[in-house]
């Protein structure tokens, strides 16, 4: 089993931007009555209480989601109510990951399928998604658990892909993954996160879904520092395929608050553009 827990991590900046292109993508899907789907592929434990534990060690919310909190963003308030909702007392204690972001969306006749292999963090899960029938979650390789699943049967859908990339290999595997989950629905949104800790391996996964034949690729990235080699993550970013027409414009607008927000110095920098255009 691997060693990585997303709860050292809950509410960070990166999960700051993770959050606001679902929360961008979930609202433009329920803004029409037709019913979609959500896919996770590596769901996590569904909440993080931030002033416990793991997220209390390394407290890296407090450099993302803390910034934001009590704030006044008018562009961001899907985004803070949704981290609201998980917060009753008014304070910032619990950050929702990406399950109980997605159930807040949801309506009756939208379901969601979650895949979370790591055994602690999937009973965790379990729990916090309730028993929502809406919500079936299975202790599966998220890969082989999206695929499973696809095409829905609404036909209309969100596929996030986010693993920890603690693995080297995972950036080739996912690549393979979408070109497949593609192949199956390729009128879906696919939303894949990645970290910037060597730049090179993010070159390869972005010329490879260049490559692949797939179009209508935009990228969203939000970086603290300048690439490095000594390690750690500087950025991380959202790849969308067959985003909604709403949302460049959006993160257009989004990311240079966002940088200002929450960058120190001249060194933090975004990138909102387009890897393949929708026609030739």
């Amino acid at each position: 089993m691997l060693s990585y827990r997303h709860s050292f991590h809950a509410g960070n900046f990166a999960d700051v931007l993770k959050h606001i292109v679902l929360v961008e993508i979930l609202q433009y899907l329920a803004s029409k009555d037709k019913a979609f789907e959500y896919v996770d592929s590596h769901a996590g434990a569904g909440v993080f209480d931030l002033t416990h534990g793991h997220a209390e060690k390394l407290e890296e919310f407090r450099g993302g989601i803390g910034r934001l909190w009590g704030g006044d963003w008018p562009g961001l308030s899907g985004y803070l109510e949704a981290v609201k909702s998980c917060n009753d007392s008014g304070s910032l204690r619990y950050y929702p990951g990406s399950p109980l972001i997605a159930r807040h969306f949801l309506r009756p006749q939208d379901r969601a399928w979650l895949f979370e292999l790591h055994p602690t963090d999937f009973k965790r899960l379990e729990k916090n998604i309730g028993g929502n029938r809406r919500i079936r979650a299975a202790c599966q390789d998220g890969h082989q658990g999206v695929l499973a699943v696809l095409p829905p049967a609404s036909r209309r859908g969100l596929v996030l892909i986010d693993p920890s990339y603690e693995i080297k290999s995972e950036y080739e595997q996912v690549l393979e993954t979408v070109k497949k989950a593609h192949r199956k629905f390729s009128t879906g949104i696919f939303a894949l996160w990645y970290p910037v800790i060597e730049r090179e391996r993010i070159d390869q996964l972005e010329n490879g879904l260049a490559g692949s034949g797939i179009r209508d690729i935009q990228r969203f990235e939000l970086g603290l520092a300048p690439d490095s080699n000594a390690g750690g993550m500087t950025a991380s970013g959202m790849i969308v395929i067959n985003p909604p027409w709403t949302l460049f414009a959006k993160m257009s607008q989004v990311l240079p608050e966002l940088v200002r927000i929450l960058g120190s110095g001249e060194t933090a920098h975004y990138r909102c553009d387009t890897l393949v255009a929708e026609t030739l």
